[in-house]
C-alpha cells in the first residue's frame, strides 16, 4: 500500500472539525443549563442560531462584564464572532459537506482582520480565565469544557478559514483530549455522546486505507451506528436536536435522499427563522 500524506489525512478529517464547533455551540448551552447558568445565556445562543450575531454579542458580553472570572461567556463571544466570520464568507454549506470532492477543492479564504483579531483575543482570554479555575479546581466542568471549545473553534478557524490542514488536525485532537476529561468529571452531559454518532458516520465515508488509519487511532467508523445515534439526538436531544437534524440532511445528500433532506431543513427553518443558511440551502434542493 503506498503511504498516505498527513495532510490528506487531515483533509479526510476536515468535515468532522466542522461539526466540531457545532457540538461546541449546542453542548455549551446545555452546559448553562446543568450548571445552572442564567437564562441570559440561552437567549444569547438563540440569537446566534438566528445569525442575529449583534444580539448575541450583546448577551455575552453583558454576562461577561457581570461574571468577569468565568470562561464561557467569553468563549461564547467568541463563537459568535466565528460564527459571523463563517456566514459572512459562506463557509456553512450543506451541499459543501455533502460533496468531500468540493470540500477537498475549496478556496483558501480572505478573513477579516478585525474580527480575526476580537476572536483570538477572546480565545486566548478565555484561556486564561479557564486555567485560571483549573489551578482552583483541576475537575471544573465548564473550564474543561471552555478549554475544548478554544481547541475546537481554534481548529474550525484554521481548517476552513486558512486552509491549515494539518494545524487543525492538531487542535482537533486538544479538542478531543479535553472532552473526554468534561465527561470524566460529570458523566450527566448526555449529549456528548452525539460525538460518536458524528464520528462514526462521517469517518464510515473515507476511502479504506484512510480508514484503517483513523481505525487505528481509535476512531469509529460505523456508518449504521453514526446514523442511529444521530437520529436518536435528533427525535429526543434538546439543545443538540438541531444540530443533529442538520447532520442527518447531510446524511441524506449523500445517499441521494433530497426530498428527506429538504423536509429537514424546512422544519428547522420554521424553528429558526431568521437564520438565513437554512432557507438558502432549502432553495438549492430540487
Amino acid at each position: 500500500m503506498s503511504p498516505i500524506h498527513p495532510a490528506r489525512v487531515a483533509r479526510s478529517t476536515g468535515i468532522l472539525l466542522w461539526m466540531l464547533l457545532f457540538l461546541c455551540l449546542s453542548f455549551a448551552s446545555n452546559s448553562f443549563a446543568s450548571m445552572a447558568y442564567p437564562p441570559a445565556l440561552d437567549q444569547g445562543y438563540r440569537d446566534l442560531y438566528n445569525l442575529d450575531f449583534p444580539g448575541a454579542h450583546a448577551v455575552f458580553q453583558q454576562y461577561s462584564a457581570r461574571h468577569p472570572d468565568e470562561p464561557l461567556p467569553v468563549v461564547s463571544d467568541a463563537a459568535a464572532y466565528l460564527f459571523s466570520e463563517f456566514d459572512r464568507l459562506h463557509i456553512i454549506d450543506v451541499q459543501l459537506f455533502a460533496d468531500q470532492s468540493r470540500f477537498d477543492n475549496r478556496s483558501k479564504l480572505t478573513p477579516d482582520p478585525a474580527v480575526r483579531k476580537a476572536f483570538d483575543d477572546r480565545t486566548t482570554h478565555a484561556a486564561q480565565l479557564a486555567d485560571a479555575a483549573l489551578k482552583r479546581n483541576p475537575q471544573d466542568v465548564a473550564a474543561l469544557y471552555s478549554k475544548t471549545c478554544i481547541s475546537g473553534m481554534r481548529s474550525d478557524y484554521a481548517l476552513l478559514i486558512e486552509k491549515r490542514d494539518l494545524a487543525a488536525l492538531n487542535l482537533s485532537k486538544e479538542a478531543s483530549a479535553f472532552s473526554k476529561q468534561v465527561l470524566a468529571a460529570d458523566s450527566t452531559m448526555f449529549d456528548a455522546y452525539l460525538a460518536s454518532g458524528v464520528e462514526n458516520y462521517m469517518l464510515s465515508l473515507k476511502p479504506a486505507p484512510i480508514r484503517w488509519i483513523l481505525g487505528a487511532t481509535g476512531a469509529g467508523t460505523d456508518k449504521e451506528e453514526g446514523i442511529r445515534l444521530l437520529r436518536i439526538t435528533a427525535a429526543n436531544g434538546h439543545y443538540l436536536a438541531p444540530f443533529a437534524r442538520m447532520m442527518l440532511a447531510v446524511a441524506a445528500l449523500r445517499d441521494n435522499h433530497p426530498k428527506e433532506a429538504k423536509a429537514t431543513l424546512i422544519a428547522l427553518s420554521k424553528e429558526y427563522p431568521r437564520n438565513s443558511l437554512y432557507q438558502r440551502e432549502i432553495a438549492r434542493i430540487p
